[in-house]
């Protein structure tokens, strides 16, 4: 452990998308969040940034935000995000959010079981991958052999 100083947890997470609308919609009609800002990058100005969360009033822990750069086109690779977690409750919960998002008309796995947690995997309409993961059992469960028990969330695809 270094003497750096405390922090309080994830504050938000910022990524890009090409089209607002679309990320709009994605948040607000699929997953049921809020969108509580709509302003500018300031590094950047008159690129649309936009704030949703799953809370009405966007507390530290609960937000997203995106970047508007339409044409852009990422890939997987150093530097760049494979997917975010958000947490659920338990297992009947995430049986729930994959019924609720099916109905939605998005594409999202089964439930896996992910030795920690269990969880399923979908994602925006530009590709980045979420994740819903369960509580429990928890980080301090290890593994008989480190990476072991690792799993390709994608290995079966997406049902619908």
């Amino acid at each position: 452990m270094t003497d750096a100083p405390p922090t309080t947890g994830l504050h938000h997470v910022t990524n890009i998308c090409t089209d607002m609308d679309e990320t709009v919609a994605f948040y607000e009609d699929a997953l049921g969040w809020y969108t509580v800002k709509r302003t500018q990058n300031y590094d950047d100005p008159g690129t649309p940034h936009y704030y949703f969360s799953s809370t009405p009033t966007g507390e530290p822990g609960t937000t997203v935000t995106y970047f508007e750069y339409p044409g852009s086109q990422g890939a997987p690779g150093p530097g760049a995000s494979h997917h975010f977690a958000f947490g659920v409750e338990d297992e009947e919960t995430l049986r729930e959010w994959r019924d609720h998002l099916r109905e939605q008309g998005v594409r999202v796995s089964e439930v896996k079981d992910r030795t920690y947690f269990k969880s399923i995997y979908f994602s925006d309409p530009d590709g980045l991958v979420f994740e819903l993961a369960t509580e429990g059992p928890g980080f301090t469960r290890d593994e008989e052999e480190p990476g072991s028990e690792e799993i390709d969330p994608f290995e079966e695809g997406y049902e619908k």
